[in-house]
């Protein structure tokens, strides 16, 4: 078996670790016997869109979000079929707010987005800085996700746009609201730094388990692996973000 991932813009995107969620995805299929490739595509390459899975987009500093901004204008419509078609996406931070309608910065100027996501963001005057805790209702399932986020940006959720998740501590989508992230079929937005997927096994479980439909059909199970150490340190990430 076999599952495909492309990393869009790895030289742009990455902060916080962010990286560290691929390095995630290739263990994880490894442990179960899954070949896996990933192929990084930055700026002016366009991906293959229907070879691929998984698509992964990890956050970055505002200047480069205006340098992918502008890349992804040019085939943001390739990645929307794709997700429409069942393909799993996950997006941290500024790779989020790309995917959503719009990002307005504190100078003012607006990055037009993607539009898979119905959302948009506009730069606040206070940071959102620290450890963050939510709980998430994946398909029915209630998960404890944690993870640092450190972001200015505000993100607002269209009406009837399903959150990741309810903040338990932090601040999450906006400090305003209770949400964070977004999910849209197979896609997540997250703040979520971290890196996110290392400390939350049963979010990596359904991810992966999501591309392995994708590619092979909706009998396609994925093995379960024992991950007692993830847990530990879920657990210690969340009674760091209730301190």
């Amino acid at each position: 078996m076999e599952i495909r991932i492309a990393h869009l813009y790895p030289a742009l995107l990455n902060i916080y670790a962010d990286r560290g969620n691929i390095i995630c995805l290739a263990k994880n299929c490894q442990w179960r016997g899954i070949d896996v490739v990933v192929d990084e595509f930055d700026l002016g390459k366009k991906p293959d869109w229907e070879a691929y899975d998984f698509f992964y987009l990890g956050g970055g500093q505002d200047r480069d979000q205006l340098l992918v901004c502008r890349d992804l204008a040019a085939m943001g419509s390739g990645l929307m079929e794709a997700v429409e078609a069942g393909a799993v996406l996950l997006a941290v931070c500024g790779g989020y707010q790309l995917l959503g309608e719009f990002y307005r910065t504190a100078a003012g100027e607006t990055m037009e987005g993607v539009g898979l996501f119905r959302a948009y963001t506009v730069a606040g005057q206070r940071r959102c800085i620290g450890n963050v805790a939510l709980e998430s209702d994946m398909e029915g399932r209630r998960l404890t996700l944690a993870g640092f986020e450190n972001h200015s940006g505000k993100t607002y959720l269209r009406d009837g746009q399903q959150p990741l998740g309810r903040v338990v501590a932090g601040f999450g989508n906006n400090a305003e609201d209770g949400t964070e992230g977004i999910i849209h079929k197979n896609a997540i937005g997250t703040y979520l730094h971290g890196p996110l997927l290392p400390k939350n096994a049963l979010l990596t479980h359904h991810l992966l388990e999501k591309s392995l439909k994708h590619r092979y059909g909706p009998d396609a199970v994925l093995t379960a692996v024992e991950h007692a150490l993830e847990d530990e340190a879920l657990d210690v990430a969340v009674r760091l973000a209730r301190r």
